[in-house]
């Protein structure tokens, strides 16, 4: 049986089967990592000084505390309520990631109904707006349930899970559909000469090569998700949106909107920035060469 030398393609190999090629940071040219961390730290610093600059420009007019001071007063309030965001996030994305895996494999079942039914409910919600599936769920969903006698509240963050995890639900369903038809038809019908079930050859052959396909975009989907959780403040979600209205309101200083909102900026790109970055490393390591 031939080797393999360096994950060199040999002739009479299919290219599923090949080696994952590791790709390590330290095989990425180091002008090239200082340049991204450079830039993307160039870009924030150039938007912190256009927007902070006119709001130090207005309090130099009326003296008060400085703006530096009311943002400490407040990060502990501030860090509390983002928290609550990150939560959600990773709620509604465990929740719609496990409803997606299941849609995305009836997509691909041999039964016409299934997979057009599949099919149908992914493009609703795939095409659905955010707000809108969350205000659907904000008001369809009572605000408890009587089970036996036994009253189940629902609160408002629930029924933002619930609302925010249907479009992921319909993204991961697509992101599985692909993976799934990715993979060599050739697998299939190898693994049903070996006596394999169609379950069995799903489970212990299909499956498991998705999750490389599927790692990347699923981590680009949750860093999108995380950025879109500030949505659920308008459905009456106390999140960190919320408490930097109450803080605006409370202070009420014309001069400090530009930075509060800067300021929780900032927290989201830090939160989800080496997410990107990481994103972007497993999809070299996961590379096959071909």
């Amino acid at each position: 049986m031939k080797t393999l030398s360096n994950h060199a393609p040999v002739k009479g190999h299919l290219p599923v089967l090949l080696p994952v090629r590791r790709v390590l940071l330290s095989d990425i040219p180091l002008q090239d990592r200082l340049f991204n961390v450079w830039t993307a730290a160039a870009l924030l610093l150039a938007f912190v000084a256009a927007a902070v600059g006119p709001s130090f420009a207005q309090a130099e007019a009326a003296p008060a505390r400085s703006i530096a001071a009311i943002l400490l007063e407040w990060t502990p309030s501030l860090a509390l309520a983002f928290g609550f965001n990150v939560l959600i996030s990773i709620f509604a994305m465990a929740i719609g990631t496990v409803m997606g895996v299941g849609l995305g494999i009836l997509q691909v079942s041999p039964t016409a109904a299934v997979r057009k039914t599949a099919w149908v409910v992914t493009q609703f919600f795939r095409n659905s707006p955010w707000l809108v599936l969350l205000f659907y769920c904000i008001l369809l969903i009572p605000f408890k349930v009587s089970l036996f006698g036994v009253s189940v509240p629902f609160p408002g963050w629930i029924k933002a899970v619930i609302g925010l995890s249907l479009p992921v639900m319909a993204y991961m369903s697509e992101f599985m559909r692909g993976a799934i038809l990715s993979i060599p038809t050739g697998q299939w019908e190898s693994a049903s000469s070996l006596g394999f079930s169609r379950g069995q050859t799903m489970r212990e052959i299909i499956l498991p090569q998705t999750v490389k396909r599927v790692l990347p975009p699923w981590m680009n989907l949750y860093a999108v998700l995380t950025m879109a959780t500030p949505l659920v403040s308008i459905v009456g979600v106390n999140e960190v949106m919320s408490v930097t209205r109450a803080a605006l309101s409370a202070e009420g200083r014309v001069d400090l909107l530009i930075p509060m909102y800067l300021y929780i900026l900032c927290w989201f790109f830090i939160y989800c920035y080496p997410i990107s970055a990481l994103t972007s490393r497993l999809e070299r390591r996961f590379a096959v060469k071909l």
